[in-house]
Formats: C-alpha cells, structure tokens, sequence
C-alpha cells in the first residue's frame, strides 16, 4: 500500500510540507509505504485545452512534471494533496498542474475512479475552506472518494509547529481515515 503525499507548496520545509511530514511518519509507523511529490519551484503552465491528451490521458507537453504527477498518482493507492492558501485559494501553480493532470486523465477515462484522495491547507487567516473546497473539486468529476478528517483540515499559521492539541487531533485523524480507507480499496 502506498499514499501519495502532494506538497504544491513551493516552499519544500514550510507549514505545508510539514502537515506532510507528519502524516508521512504516521504511515510509517503503520507501515504504509509513502512518496513524495514536490512541486517544482518553477513556472507552470496551465491547460491550453488543446486535447492533445485525448487517447494518451498524457500532456503533450513534457517540459515539466506533469506527467510524472500522473505516473504517481496512477501507482499510488491513495493520495494526499497539501497547498499553501494564497489569497483564498491553493497555490496556482499547483492548480496549473493538477488541471492538466486530471484534465488529461479523468475528463474521458477515469482513470483515478475509487482511488481514496483527501486534501489539506495550511494558511494565515482565511480563506483555507475555500481552498479546500477547489482541492476536493479535482476529486468528485473523478469518482475518487474524498477521505474526511474530525473537522476541516485547514491549518492555521504554525498550529502544528506548535503541536497545538486540535490541529494535531485533525491531521493524525486523516491519516488514521486515509490508512483505513485504501486499506478496505
């Protein structure tokens, strides 16, 4: 069994990438096998809507990760995406990939279909629902079913920095739902 961890922050140690890590050493300890994908620290284009995915349910273009995010997403068992919260919504870079990802694979094939996916955010302030909302988006056209914590899982400031009690109840929960959930796929 292997979940696949999403870190769209281009910041690889930030609030983010820790939420990450410390779901990354819970799957550990349940030996639950982990990879990583980190988003590049580069531009990224977003979906022309060109269709030269139609058939391949690859991206034609290949100077970027794109594909690579697809390899891993099809080889995992169950996915984690993580994103910073930039004026209300997650990083839009990590949007540009993920629309051509999943535009290329779920628009016609279904390819993710069952797959269990779950998102999580970390921000300042606000708009962390919000952003949570547009990560889940990617999932229900895709017939993946979105793995819930005990409460939303936004992550204010450096809540788990802190090791603040709720923030870290909410983020050990998702991974116990994520554990329990591709284990029953």
């Amino acid at each position: 069994m292997q979940v696949l961890l999403v870190n769209g922050s281009p910041h690889k140690n930030g609030n983010t990438g820790l939420a990450l890590s410390m779901l990354d050493n819970f799957f550990q300890e349940k030996n639950i096998e982990t990879k990583w994908f980190q988003i590049p620290n580069q531009p990224l284009r977003g979906c022309m809507g060109c269709n030269g995915c139609k058939g391949k349910n690859r991206c034609v273009f290949n100077d970027d990760p794109c594909n690579e995010l697809i390899e891993n997403l099809l080889q995992a068992d169950g996915v984690i995406i993580g994103s910073p919260v930039y004026f209300a919504a997650p990083n839009g870079a990590l949007c540009s990939l993920l629309d051509r990802a999943f535009y290329a694979t779920c628009t016609r094939s279904q390819l993710f279909k069952g797959k269990p996916a779950a998102a999580l955010v970390t921000c300042a302030w606000a708009g962390g629902t919000a952003s949570l909302d547009r990560l889940h988006r990617y999932f229900v056209p895709s017939q993946m079913p979105i793995v819930s914590s005990n409460d939303y899982t936004v992550f204010q400031g450096d809540s788990l920095k802190r090791k603040e009690s709720r923030a870290t109840d909410i983020l050990m929960t998702l991974g116990e739902n994520m554990a329990s959930a591709i284990r029953t796929c």
